[in-house]
């Protein structure tokens, strides 16, 4: 049998960045007409390695070969020039330009000052995989999942074959992850060349034909998709058998202990996030949060928080302490923080929120207990003792505890401030996207450590991304979409594709259910 020619071949590749070592003698093929998915623990080189493909980062060793010629990709217009077109994460999108006008930004010569050609063009691409999208649409008026696609299909405009994908699926709700992977599927037939970064161990197992592994930045080795399990790719990845179910233990003792009534939230434009939002948290039980990215989530915990003002309704604490309800809309961020109710948020930009980058870890910990009025000089030992604690349990990949939390990789930036707030004995633990971007290793200790909360008498409240996580890990589950409740589940009895429906429920719908539901009662 002919030997194919890979589409991309990575050999002995090598990247570091000062001490660090991010790749280590990678070899690496891709071929046309599969998906290639890449797994890896966090800080593995999974994202450094694709940046070297994308031109991003230029390799300190090895070489990189398109259809068996040694190529130079030194920028991302070189990357380009081989057809090679990769969708961040993060979308690079210019919100007040539409989407054609987005998708033809930097290209040369007349092809961008002719829009009906390039809408024309657009159609084309759409119709030929499956794409729904209006050129004409501005970007701010967008949902992830278009904006998604604009990121695509502006690859695809400029001929790329070879497609690298960052964690596609990350803000997508599982109808629109289904679409997405049957678009992937029909690039896989036109011959294309697809390269997945991903966590979500089943949507490598549904969608790709082979999966590549990288551990602490080296090449463990290439499996067949069809010879794979869950437990087998782990066990690669992190070098040890590992136990994958999440343990969700039966409430106990559950009492209301945090009471949210009407509650109306506007931004500064005046725009509403919040509309009659109604529920309770109660002790000793997690309650998942569930909602397309821009729901409302973040303003309904930062609401509950004291860092929202709220136009009306109220928030009541049944505080375990006093057995006396407060009011927390009339309390500070630092009295509600006080009471025991803490909000572990994080945030895309994880150093911009909650952290100080330039700061080592001891020094992050003393940002909690700076207001006790004491000298931060003097109180040095506790911090420190917290730090390595964290940096113990949690599996913190430092040198130690005095390194500044920058030169730290993106998920052991999370595990530091996750951990901090556990840390603090909290009576309401709000912990928002505690595992974004978390290999599964670290997500499974953080689950653990969030059930450990819930049998301590928490009411924890969790908001995640990944359906699974949160139908496995939470007792009920609150469905947010367009700022309004649209349902509250018993999340051991309900189905992914129930959740997916009340996120995509707008708000009419939602209205005429109430109504029904006054009808029939």
């Amino acid at each position: 049998m002919e030997q194919k020619t890979p589409a991309i071949e990575l050999r002995s590749i090598t990247k570091t960045f000062g001490h660090v070592v991010a790749n280590k003698n990678v070899d690496l093929s891709a071929y046309r007409g599969e998906v290639l998915s890449i797994l890896g623990e966090n800080g593995s080189g999974k994202t450094t390695l694709m940046n070297m493909i994308s031109g991003i980062y230029f390799p300190d060793e090895g070489q990189i070969f398109i259809d068996g010629k040694e190529a130079v990709i030194a920028s991302p217009k070189d990357a380009f020039d081989y057809k090679i077109g990769m969708i961040h994460q993060h979308f690079k999108l210019v919100d007040v330009f539409t989407a054609a006008e987005n998708i033809v930004l930097g290209l040369e010569g007349q092809e961008k000052y002719d829009l009906k050609k390039a809408s024309a063009r657009i159609s084309e691409i759409c119709d030929k995989y499956g794409f729904v999208l209006d050129p004409k649409k501005k970007i701010y008026e967008m949902s992830v999942s278009e904006k998604q696609t604009v990121e695509i299909i502006k690859v695809l405009y400029r001929g790329a074959d070879i497609l690298i994908l960052d964690e596609p699926t990350a803000v997508l709700t599982p109808q629109e992850t289904q679409k997405l992977f049957a678009i992937l599927r029909r690039m896989r037939e036109d011959d294309k060349c697809i390269i997945i970064i991903t966590h979500k161990l089943h949507e490598v197992l549904s969608l790709s034909d082979r999966v590549s592994v990288l551990r602490k930045g080296e090449y463990v080795g290439t499996v067949n998709t069809v010879d794979a399990t869950e437990a087998s790719l782990t066990e690669m990845m992190v070098g040890a058998k590992v136990a994958l179910d999440i343990h969700r233990s039966e409430p106990k003792n559950v009492t209301p202990r945090l009471e949210v009534h009407h509650i109306n939230c506007s931004n500064r434009e005046g725009v509403k996030m919040l509309d009659d939002v109604t529920f309770t948290a109660n002790a000793g039980e997690i309650l998942g949060i569930a909602g397309i990215a821009g729901s409302g989530q973040r303003e309904l915990l930062e609401a509950i928080a004291g860092l929202q003002h709220l136009d009306s309704g109220a928030v009541l604490y049944n505080n375990p302490k006093t057995g006396k309800t407060d009011h927390l809309g009339s309390k500070t961020p630092v009295q509600i923080r006080e009471l025991g109710v803490r909000l572990s948020f994080v945030p895309e930009d994880r150093l911009g929120m909650g952290l100080v980058g330039n700061m080592d870890i001891v020094d992050n910990m003393m940002l909690r207990s700076y207001t006790k009025g004491k000298s931060a000089f003097l109180e040095r030992r506790a911090p420190r003792d917290l730090a390595n604690h964290i940096i113990d349990d949690l599996g913190v990949v430092t040198p130690n505890e005095n390194t500044p939390v920058r030169r730290l990789s993106g998920g052991n930036v999370q595990k530091v401030l996750v951990g901090r707030e556990i840390a603090a004995v909290p009576t309401v633990l709000m912990a928002a996207y505690p595992v974004r971007g978390l290999d599964i290793n670290s997500s499974h200790l953080i689950y653990n450590l969030l059930n450990e909360q819930k049998e301590k008498g928490v009411a924890v409240i969790f908001v995640g991304e990944d359906l699974d996580v949160l139908l496995a890990l939470s007792d009920r589950i609150l469905v947010i979409g367009g700022g309004r409740v649209t349902g509250v589940v018993d999340a051991r009895t309900t189905t992914k594709e129930e959740i997916g429906l009340l996120m995509t429920k707008t708000e009419k719908a939602s209205q005429e259910s109430e109504q029904e539901g006054e009808a029939n009662a």
